[in-house]
């Protein structure tokens, strides 16, 4: 293992995050750095500031370049709104070609060298000739990302069955192996339309309280429903 001093960066909002080599330039958290990526220069907003971490002897860190500017800023902004033009675009050639994806969202690297579209589809798909479509009409790189249903969702966003924006697009970086022996445990109703989030997968936060219920579980100590407690308050006359 090997010793850096590194700055973990995300490139959107409840992204997972990437630790890049300080290079000596002093951020806090929420400065917007440009980071050198294998696709380009790049911009990400500081999670974690420096600090020391081990990885391993072969892993190969790339570096934080600086501190974005204003330019740096705008020139984030003039792509975000020229991605929904680019989405547009790739969609028209998607139905040309009869493709069966369902295309989610465009996005440029900064300094506009790649263009990548993110997709979802129940099978492999052949999209050799849209790539070259895309490359002659936006004449930069082209990289077409297929996404899982759980990915799908957190690009989309959308608000979960409790009514508040969904947890995967507003702050959880990861998700979570979720089991349906988490929803038994905790003594809940097994439909899958209350225990599943709108990606049709069962809910992220059956995690939130797994510790709980596991502690509880081992100290012997026995669950008691909320509508037993309610019952034994009111004679079940409610």
């Amino acid at each position: 293992m090997k010793k850096y001093r590194a700055t973990g960066v995300a490139f959107k909002k409840a992204g997972k995050v990437y630790d890049f080599l300080t290079n000596g330039v002093e951020l806090k958290v929420g400065d917007f750095a440009i980071v050198e990526t294998e696709k380009g220069e790049d911009i990400a907003v500081v999670v974690y500031p420096d600090r020391e971490i081990e990885v391993p002897d072969e892993q190969v860190m790339k570096n934080i370049l600086r501190k974005a500017t204003e330019e740096d800023l705008k020139r984030a902004s003039d792509n975000r709104k020229d991605e929904p033009e680019a989405f547009k675009e790739c969609k028209k050639l998607v139905k040309e070609h009869g493709l069966p994806m369902k295309l989610l969202r465009a996005e440029y690297t900064l300094d506009r060298k790649k263009l990548t579209f993110y997709f979802t589809a129940d099978g492999r798909i052949d999209f050799r000739q849209l790539v070259k479509d895309l490359a002659r009409v936006f004449k930069t790189r082209i990289e077409m990302r297929q996404v899982g249903i759980r990915d799908a969702t957190k690009i989309l966003g959308g608000f979960g069955i409790c009514g508040r924006d969904l947890c995967c697009a507003t702050f959880l970086r990861h998700f979570d192996n979720i089991s349906i022996k988490m929803a038994k445990d905790q003594n809940l109703l097994l439909n899958p339309s209350k225990i599943s989030g709108i990606c049709g997968r069962l809910m992220c936060c059956l995690m939130y309280e797994k510790d709980l219920y596991d502690e509880q579980v081992a100290d012997g100590t026995e669950f008691v429903e909320l509508k037993d407690i309610i019952d034994d308050n009111t004679g079940g006359n409610i």
